[in-house]
């Protein structure tokens, strides 16, 4: 008998050899009918695999994203299946899954070509061909027969992986009349596939290599029900409409020049009232935390960033070096933040008793980003971040971590983002040569993470061998109102710069110690951020955030110095908007604040006037009715309170 450890911590009694999908079905046949794979002491194993040994176990189904992975890893088996089938001859380079479906790279043969025309005839032999069921089978292969069957075959992409491949580790997979050189692992049949799409064609040089043949890289994705291959069809429909190029146009919050530069943003006046008041909020919950400002150069000595390694690191991601009259000297755009503040700490001598010191910034960085590359506002070439660093002693690194994480969700409140995970990074236990740093401070750090963590209630999951070769690491993946899934949110330990720098503080023994350094960055980038914002929220800021938050509408000329006077009310109370004075209907000029996105539409007429009142109409919802310009403000005020402090 062998011992199988369950995710929750119960552990059951199997024989040897047992499958996860026996194990699936003693718990229950509905888990049975719905298992996908199974993880292994760590490895995603197929059902079907014998489990010799002790081990920990994870059935996965659909709402895993391992699972999804597996899932769609099967789906590009059976794409290439379909196209073989189709396609007589066709060779096939790698079929990977990625984050939403999976992808096939293949050679169709000389002067044979493959379009959207041709989508809907192989999306139909792929269900005609997931109906038969078919078991994925998995067996092992000499590489001696590996490389006989594809030379046969004469299928010189699989010949050439097959060069890098030890003999020994070798499996084919199988199902229906398709064999494919995979290391799986795969659902148990086909016919879990009810639901199948075909997304995009592109090209693909094979291994990414310019000087090899191009092949034809075909997207699809493939769900288990009909109903999620629609919705998620109606997702990206909603996406495109999102898209914040599309959005940033139309609300003119920013804008890009071929003059100016590839991946250099030019904020116009409605983004950077958006972005001020970004970097307001954050400014005053800094201070309120005790982090205090500096402010450091756009540019800095190569020889600082040699010092922090982010030369090493970023040199071949930068742009080039800037000579000076000066024959040996030169300058770098500057890629981080960080070094410029370890700079900062060492202007004087500290103590531990001034422990910690938060530095933060609103700093600028540049890193040359490939043209293919750049997207928006997502991929740029210059960045803000709102860059904070924390210098600390060990004894101090958990409550310091408490901290930022209430930071980090204080402004996910405030933003609308309900939901997200975050993942724990920590050492690879079983190679700790590739980081610095002793097994003390390693296991303090982990262990303050983790326990910060725990203490906030976060839902987590935890990666062994993430961690940055400097320390471990807390990032948060939040998933935006259409489930896509981001990266916002940072908080990395770091031993490495402290060392780097010489950074020291004297302690309590009179001797010196070295700080620990701890990075985080809330936003993250504010251009990438901004962008996330506005597809998550589809344009429709939070009140708090809002460029202009109120339009007044004049019904006619008549009533412009009425509006001018409910203007001047609502900005000394910071209220920000605007009064439109164009000689338009009243209905025309709703609508195009509608379609701008105000918030708040203040119709004013006659009886307004008369009872120095304003007619509130709210975006997307309608008539709010009548109330002084003194009501509108409490009930905007009140607003704008329970965003913030909830």
């Amino acid at each position: 008998m062998i011992n199988i450890t369950l995710p929750d911590g119960s552990v059951r009694q199997y024989q040897k050899g047992v499958t996860g999908l026996e194990i699936a079905t003693s718990i229950s046949e509905g888990l049975a009918r719905n298992v996908l794979a199974v993880k292994v002491n760590g490895s995603v194993w197929d059902l079907s695999r014998p489990i010799e040994e002790d081990a920990s176990v994870q059935l996965l189904t659909w709402n895993d994203d391992l699972g999804k992975n597996t899932f769609w890893h099967s789906s590009a088996h059976l794409l290439a299946e379909a196209l073989e089938a189709l396609y007589p001859g066709i060779k096939f380079g790698i079929g990977p899954p990625v984050e939403n479906g999976f992808y096939y790279d293949v050679d169709l043969g000389e002067g044979k070509t493959f379009s959207q025309d041709d989508f809907a005839k192989v999306e139909q032999k792929m269900l005609e061909l997931a109906r038969t069921k078919n078991e994925y089978v998995r067996q092992e292969v000499s590489k001696a027969d590996a490389i006989k069957y594809f030379t046969e075959k004469g299928d010189q992409y699989k010949l050439d992986l097959l060069q890098d491949l030890e003999d020994g580790t070798i499996t084919f997979y199988t199902q229906g009349n398709f064999v494919d050189l995979c290391r799986g692992p795969h659902i148990p049949n086909t016919g879990f596939i009810k639901a199948a799409k075909l997304m995009n064609v592109a090209g693909a040089y094979w291994r990414g290599d310019e000087k090899s043949k191009q092949l034809t890289r075909i997207y699809g994705i493939t769900f288990p029900k009909q109903k999620e291959l629609t919705e998620y069809l109606e997702r990206l429909e909603e996406a495109k409409k999102r898209d914040h190029r599309k959005l940033g146009k139309e609300l003119e919050l920013f804008a890009f020049s071929e003059k100016v530069g590839m991946g250099l943003p030019l904020w116009l006046p409605k983004g950077t009232l958006l972005r001020e008041r970004l970097e307001q909020f954050m400014r005053k919950a800094q201070v309120k935390a005790g982090y205090q400002p500096v402010v450091t150069p756009h540019i800095g000595s190569k020889e600082l960033y040699v010092t922090s390694g982010h030369y090493e690191k970023y040199g071949a991601d930068s742009f080039q070096p800037i000579k000076t009259p000066n024959e040996n000297e030169e300058f770098l755009l500057k890629p981080m933040n960080c070094p410029h503040h370890c700079e900062i700490y060492k202007t004087r001598p500290r103590s531990y008793k001034e422990l910690p010191v938060r530095f933060a910034e609103f700093g600028t960085v540049y890193r040359y980003e490939q043209s293919g590359e750049l997207h928006g506002l997502t991929r740029v070439r210059g960045f803000t971040q709102d860059d904070a660093h924390i210098f600390c002693r060990p004894d101090q690194v958990k409550d310091e971590f408490i901290k930022v994480i209430d930071l980090v969700l204080y402004v996910f409140n405030a933003l609308g983002f309900e939901d997200y995970t975050a993942q724990i990074s920590l050492r690879d236990p079983e190679n700790k040569t590739k980081y610095i740093g002793t097994d003390e401070v390693w296991e303090k750090a982990e262990s303050a993470i983790i326990e910060a963590a725990a203490e906030k209630g976060l839902t987590t999951v935890t990666e062994l061998g993430e961690a940055a070769f400097y320390g471990p690491k807390l990032d948060f993946m939040v998933r935006d109102a259409l489930g896509r899934k981001w990266q916002l949110g940072t908080i990395q330990v770091d031993y490495n710069l402290p060392e780097r720098f010489q950074l020291e503080y004297i302690g309590a023994d009179n001797a010196k110690h070295r700080p620990v350094m701890i990075h985080r960055a809330p936003f993250g980038s504010l251009e990438r951020f901004v962008a996330v914002l506005i597809e998550h929220c589809g344009g429709n800021f939070p009140l708090w955030l809002s460029p202009e938050q109120f339009a007044i509408l004049p019904i006619s000329e008549k009533y412009q110095d009425f509006a001018q006077q409910v203007y001047d009310r609502l900005q000394q109370d910071d209220i920000r908007g605007f009064v439109d004075n164009r000689d338009e209907k009243i209905g025309r000029k709703i609508r195009d604040a509608e379609v701008s996105k105000v918030p708040y539409m203040l119709i004013v007429g006659e009886k307004e006037q008369e009872n120095g009142a304003v007619s509130v109409r709210k975006h997307g919802e309608g008539d709010l009715g009548t109330m002084t310009v003194d009501e509108f403000i409490a009930l905007f005020q009140s607003k704008i309170a329970e965003m913030l402090n909830n």
